[in-house]
């Protein structure tokens, strides 16, 4: 598949939520705001998304995943887990809570329920999410996608009381989504698990066979990317309590099993890049050297020194990312990030 060039830039997927979403989202509960006028806004601050990684010179775009949310926190309609429940007809009822975190009940997902078979002829609306963004600007357009584990294993399954089932039908759902991708002419793909590393082994050995599956037989000019973290949920008393903690970074970092996904390029938290030396295959590795859980912005030479300590990557390899999305940070301090990004591309002779 198409590597990137050296030290290109591209972004995890969300760019920072306005505070006003919230309002607009209470708004339109009450009746004082249509859904549409919602839809518009969402829309346009798709367009402020793709700006500011363009006016940054960001290489790579999304269109930040604006109109996946409502609001700026995690909980739903959550840009990763709830937008994609609500699309498939297996997920009924409203959600229950959830604990996600084994020694920590008080960290929870309002979490779907899967009652009926998941079918695979769904569109997830990721194709037009393409077409939509591609039209607002002249960038290449990655799509993200929430990976199969993520969706199964923090859901409530009254159907098919089996991880690796549900995953199974999971991945074909996304096969045939990322065929949809494909035919619409998009070139850019990433999936995001952020659960591996507090998984077991086998699930996730299971999810990675899912995942090989459902891009399996894409077209050789897409460069598909898995974005492997430990968590981003905000902490912080504008944050519902919930900036700055790895919830998932409770088990074996599984590095192995994870450069068994057949991706060109995984996307990592530059504190983790070492757990990859020695084992990527034909890999990219996207170095994640802004820190999306610090407030500050770092400089471009802070940025490049970040990747430069890694000195066993080659420039060839070493993609310049985020360690996760920006939705929890305001705009200026994401912008000023995206310039940290390209800032350190120039600096490594990018």
């Amino acid at each position: 598949m198409r590597p990137y060039p050296k030290y290109a830039t591209t972004v995890i997927g969300a760019h920072s939520v306005p505070d006003w979403y919230e309002a607009l989202d209470r708004l339109v509960a009450v009746g004082q705001l249509s859904m549409a006028s919602l839809v518009d806004a969402q829309y346009r601050a798709s367009q402020a998304a793709v700006l500011d990684q363009e006016l940054a010179g960001i290489d790579v775009v999304t269109g930040g995943e604006m109109h996946r949310r409502t609001h700026n926190r995690h909980s739903p309609p959550n840009a990763m887990l709830n937008y994609f429940w609500q699309k498939i007809p297996a997920f009924q009822g409203s959600t229950r809570p959830k604990p996600i975190m084994p020694h920590d009940p008080n960290v929870f997902h309002p979490a779907a329920t899967c009652r009926t078979r998941i079918f695979d002829n769904i569109d997830l609306g990721l194709a037009n999410e393409f077409r939509t963004v591609s039209a607002l600007t002249q960038r290449p357009v990655k799509v993200t996608m929430t990976g199969p584990y993520f969706l199964a294993k923090v859901a409530y399954d009254e159907y098919y009381n089996n991880l690796a089932g549900m995953m199974a039908d999971i991945g074909k759902l996304l096969r045939y989504n990322f065929k949809l991708l494909a035919d619409a002419g998009c070139k850019h793909i990433q999936l995001d698990e952020p659960l591996f590393t507090m998984a077991e082994d086998n699930e996730v050995r299971a999810a990675v066979d899912v995942i090989n599956f459902a891009i399996e037989g894409l077209p050789d000019d897409i460069h598909i990317s898995t974005h492997i973290c430990q968590g981003n949920y905000a902490v912080g008393k504008e944050y519902d309590a919930q900036i700055g903690h790895r919830y998932f970074d409770v088990g074996r970092y599984k590095a192995d099993l994870v450069c068994e996904i057949a991706c060109t390029s995984l996307l990592i938290e530059h504190d983790m890049a070492p757990q990859f030396q020695g084992l990527l295959r034909n890999q990219q590795l996207g170095v994640g050297a802004v820190d999306v859980q610090d407030p500050k912005v770092e400089s471009g030479e802070t940025v490049a020194s970040r990747i430069r300590a890694h000195s066993w990557l080659a420039p060839e390899q070493t993609i310049v990312t985020s360690s996760c999305g920006f939705n929890h940070l305001p705009r200026n301090v994401a912008y000023g990030k995206l310039q940290a990004m390209v800032q350190a591309k120039r600096i490594l002779g990018g």
